[in-house]
């Protein structure tokens, strides 16, 4: 055995535990962890906005990959801290140091752990931060967290740096702590554009140097906008609904709308913290939500006496809506240091009694409004329980519940569901050819029959009664509906395997919209990913290449421009053979997956209302507007 004593434990100093542990303090080292990276630094900024100090934030992402952040807030001390080092460096190379222990400098933040810069710099390449203040520039640089020097003065401050005083920071994530360093523009645009809902009069410039995009974010309406943006191309019951309330110690936002659709649209903030896991504060809403419309349901009679209330299930169908809380620095209480969701239990009180109060205000004074909410919701709690007739009757029947694992899977022989593969596959053809090249040891093969149903705006008992949906239901496991129980998945890689052309394209679609608003779990949890079957087979002499891409097809076809070849486009994976779809697209070692996330739940919500929705309008204008980025075989 090794030897374990003393000298085995080990103290880790300064920023060294960031760099040994990365996931403990940003939650992941992939593309989520790395844009948390430059979330921090904009939250920094926007503390200072919600200060009142800050009107002006300038965000930049540079062709290195580096990205830059600059203010017009009063910028980070730069004088001495009694530690005996500046303010500035012990800001951004201390765990632990920063503003927003102590009321004096923010009442109200995003900040918590005083983790955020310093995390920054000790997972970045190289970092330089300039403090513009007291009519001077002052800036220091560092290494992977380290200071290359104390703080200096300099005549040449950035040109973005065009106020009285405020903070500049750019820094260069290190390529050797994630997976990649590619800035999302679209995720960082979509988390600017919340920030700017939430802090009415605060201007944002976003501007992607490797693309030449540039764009500008200020918005008047709040979060009452906001909500009216995630609506736009749906047909709505009302006007946004809006209430506000601020006490000494918290201040609420609520702003909600019903849409005539089936699906549900909740996003929640703290201190501009999106908080993906919700919280405390959307408990809350909830509750007051169901509440409010049950004592009005009541109230003009559409509910009897005696009858079973609405439920929180019923209220969902539909709604948009946005909550907002600012809670002061001292006691906020997040589950983590990613912020993802709030647990302060006192604010679950405050928001009830807020948005019950605002809700019973409301109804009140917009009678006609509040019978339309009532009656879309009453028509969601009628389909609930017809849909659960429909489910049960089906249950008794033995199609979900009880059952056989359908007779066209072909099941693996592991049993451990993490180990276990599900292909949802296209057609007979390619199921016979993935049935026989798959490893039977881990993967299953599930062929599917033609489109599936668009389940878009189908309620669960035609998804139940839809045989290709029923039997991929039964191979998952885990049930669906009210039945749902995530640890009985048998699969922890699922797989959807269609051609590689329009039609299988639409199919992935179709398959993906089940997934999204059926069986959100698989996603969430990183479950659903896409194969990529190769589209070319070149040969050149004897020697056979497979390419994916037309990029790579025309790489390899320069670097061979002087021989012979013949070139085959794969229009369908039955065309395979079941070694070349092993080899090409099944074999872990050498096989491409897309894993399907969801990075902005209301833009997958709007993508999937518009291109799968029943409304002709938004899918017509989507499509003529993305028709020229579109790659697709005549």
């Amino acid at each position: 055995m090794a030897k374990y004593d003393a000298s085995s434990i080990q103290v880790l100093e300064g920023l060294e535990p960031v760099r040994k542990r990365p996931g403990m303090y940003i939650g992941s080292t992939d593309q989520k962890g790395l844009h948390h990276l430059i979330t921090e630094i904009i939250d920094n900024s926007i503390d200072e906005a919600l200060a009142g100090f800050a009107h002006r934030i300038w965000v930049t992402l540079h062709k290195d990959s580096s990205a830059s952040v600059t203010d017009d807030g009063r910028g980070i001390p730069v004088d001495k801290h009694k530690s005996g080092v500046s303010a500035l460096e012990l800001t951004m190379t201390k765990l632990h140091a920063g503003g927003k222990f102590s009321e004096s400098a923010y009442k109200v933040s995003g900040g918590l752990h005083g983790v955020g810069a310093s995390v920054v710099n000790a997972l970045s390449d190289w970092m330089r931060v300039e403090v513009r203040r007291d009519g001077k520039t002052y800036f220091q640089e560092y290494r992977k967290g380290i200071s290359k020097a104390k703080v200096q003065t300099t005549p040449h401050p950035q040109s973005t740096l065009n106020s009285p005083s405020g903070t500049f920071t750019v820094f260069k994530p290190d390529p050797t702590m994630f997976t990649s360093v590619d800035w999302d523009y679209t995720a960082i645009e979509s988390s600017i554009r919340n920030r700017a809902y939430l802090i009415a009069g605060l201007r944002f410039w976003l501007t992607d140097e490797r693309t030449g995009i540039s764009k500008q974010f200020y918005f008047e309406g709040g979060i009452k906008s906001l909500v009216a943006h995630t609506n736009r191309d749906k047909k709505i019951l009302t006007a946004p609904i809006y209430i506000k309330k601020t006490t000494d110690h918290t201040e609420v936002e609520v702003a909600l709308q019903y849409n005539d659709g089936f699906n549900e649209v909740i996003e929640s903030f703290v201190n501009v913290i999106n908080t993906v896991d919700g919280g405390t504060h959307v408990t809350g809403f909830r509750m007051a939500l169901t509440r409010s419309v049950n004592d009005y349901a009541k109230k003009i009679g559409a509910l009897k006496d005696g009858e079973n209330g609405l439920t929180g299930e019923d209220m969902r169908e539909g709604l948009t809506a946005v909550i907002y809380a600012k809670i002061p620095t001292q006691t906020i209480q997040f589950e983590s240091q990613t912020k993802a969701k709030l647990n302060n239990p006192e604010v679950q009180g405050y928001v009830n009694t807020v948005v019950k109060e605002g809700l019973d205000t409301y109804f009140e004074e917009n009678p006609a409004d509040a019978r339309r909410i009532v009656e879309k919701v009453m028509l969601a709690a009628r389909a609930r329980l017809a849909a659960r007739a429909a489910k049960d009757a089906v249950l008794r029947k033995g199609a979900l519940e009880g059952m056989t694992l359908p007779g066209k899977l072909a099941d693996c022989q592991e049993r451990d569901a993490s180990l276990c593969e599900l292909y949802i596959v296209e057609g007979d053809s390619a199921g016979g050819s993935a049935k026989m090249g798959r490893d039977r040891r881990f993967q299953a093969i599930l062929p599917l029959r033609g489109k599936v149903l668009n389940t878009e705006r189908a309620q669960l008992d035609k998804i139940i009664a839809f045989a290709e949906l029923k039997a991929l239901t039964i191979a998952l496991g885990m049930g669906i509906g009210e039945t749902v129980n995530p640890e009985k998945l048998r699969y922890h890689r699922v797989i959807i395997m269609t051609d590689a052309d329009v039609d299988g394209s639409h199919i992935a679609c179709l398959l993906m919209t089940f997934f999204y608003r059926h069986l959100p779990y698989i996603i969430q949890n990183g479950h659903l990913f896409l194969a990529m079957p190769p589209l070319y087979k070149i040969t050149f002499g004897k020697d056979e290449s497979y390419v994916y891409t037309d990029a790579e097809k025309d790489d390899l076809m320069a670097k061979h421009a002087d021989q012979k070849f013949n070139i085959q486009r794969y229009k369908g994976l039955g065309e395979m053979n079941p070694v070349q779809l092993w080899d090409t697209t099944m074999n872990p070692v050498n096989r491409i997956l897309k894993k399907v996330e969801v990075a902005d739940a209301a833009a997958a919500d709007h993508v999937f209302s518009t291109l799968m929705g029943d409304e002709v309008p938004p899918r017509k204008k989507f499509i003529t507007t993305h028709a020229k980025t579109a790659t697709l075989d005549i």
